[in-house]
């Protein structure tokens, strides 16, 4: 495993740096964090700008290793996050990439490159949320249409998205990860109802959606019919490997941010904070080497991150957690304004133990297909 750049790589790192310096402050003012309409505008014409740049693609044309490097130059940088383009770039297009036709690949990913299309990701269900195989949302054929009626919840950006990555199933009688099929569900569809979720943070980025006898054409199905487990993986693989690579960079720079705020009010007197940034930054050193023998496996597989994803997200999301809870003992009370810095950030990241996968089924994958442990009853 070679953790270290090529001379073309970081070629590239310096001719982004580059890139980032001088569009970085032509951006407009960022919209409010309710103002979804308008973050989908704020988000799209971002990725417009690197798609004239020549960087719109890096998540699926260029190398893991190139787009580890974007996504640690960009965070660094402070500019933008994908937004209400993490389903279509992280997610449903790396899966269309991987898994769909030439026809399919030729419909879907410019528009997404081009900063003209969001998708949703229509997984969880009320009763199928951390056990995604026993979702019930159904989809019987009717000629070359898909008949769907179901209902998801935990709906990414379902409010602002043109196109949902949804799984339903296509035949009840077989074992329940067999009988699952991928679809790209057109969110105008008539039957499609959109109501947003409030979080504790106040924002409303997820959604129930409830579907009602929606019509999907075949066409729009991503692999075999029944074969949809398998291409989920993808997705997933895809969603723990790389997809929070960013943050990862986010949370070293927070980490620098608090130790001088602990030094500043005060708090840096306490060797027991100490140990807990001291330990935390090892912890996070840990995880970006980790993230980079995800993306150095990833090369040797054609690209698809390995189960070492769901290492990864098993220790990063309770390392998230712990930082913010660090957080809140530098801010001390100013933990409880929520216009503080870190305030909404430590209420998100009580969500990351259950998104993309809760921590029990990461242990679960971890024991059973890295450590070959028997499956359990």
């Amino acid at each position: 495993m070679d953790l270290t750049y090529t001379p073309e790589e970081e070629e590239f790192r310096a001719r982004l740096r580059q890139w980032l310096g001088e569009a970085l402050p032509t951006l407009p003012a960022k919209p409010s964090p309710d103002d979804w309409p308008g973050r989908r505008a704020y988000d799209l014409g971002w990725q417009r700008m690197l798609y004239g740049a020549g960087y719109a693609d890096v998540h699926w044309d260029a190398s893991p290793t190139m787009r580890l490097i974007f996504l640690e130059e960009t965070e660094k940088a402070g500019a933008p996050y994908v937004g209400a383009g993490f389903v279509g770039l992280l997610h449903a297009g790396p899966t269309i990439a991987a898994e769909g036709t030439d026809g399919q690949r030729a419909r879907w990913l410019p528009p997404i490159l081009r900063g003209e299309e969001v998708w949703c990701q229509g997984f969880s269900e009320p009763d199928a949320g951390s056990d995604l195989a026993s979702l019930r949302t159904r989809a019987w054929r009717d000629g070359d249409d898909y008949v769907v009626s179901g209902s998801k919840t935990w709906t990414s950006h379902a409010e602002v998205a043109d196109w949902c990555e949804l799984l339903v199933r296509t035949d009840p009688s077989a074992p329940r990860h067999r009988g699952i099929t991928w679809l790209a569900m057109p969110m105008d569809a008539p039957g499609v109802t959109v109501r947003p979720l409030r979080t504790l943070a106040g924002s409303a980025e997820f959604a129930e959606v409830f579907l009602d006898e929606v019509r999907v054409p075949v066409a729009n199905r991503v692999g075999a019919e029944n074969d949809g487990w398998r291409v989920t993986m993808v997705t997933l693989s895809f969603e723990r490997g790389t997809a929070f690579v960013g943050e990862v960079v986010a949370c070293r720079r927070v980490l620098g941010e608090l130790a001088r705020r602990a030094r500043e009010n005060g708090r840096w007197d306490d060797p027991a904070l100490r140990r807990r940034l001291g330990r935390l930054n090892a912890e996070f050193r840990a995880l970006w080497r980790l993230t980079q023998w995800n993306v150095s496996e990833a090369e040797s597989s054609g690209g698809v991150p390995g189960v070492g994803g769901s290492v990864f997200k098993l220790r990063y999301s309770h390392a998230r957690q712990e930082l913010y809870d660090t957080a809140a003992d530098v801010l001390g009370p100013d933990c409880l304004d929520l216009d503080r810095p870190w305030v909404l950030d430590r209420l998100s990241s009580l969500s990351y133990t259950i998104a993309a996968g809760t921590s029990q089924i990461q242990r679960t994958i971890v024991g059973e297909r890295i450590l070959g442990l028997p499956k359990g009853r």
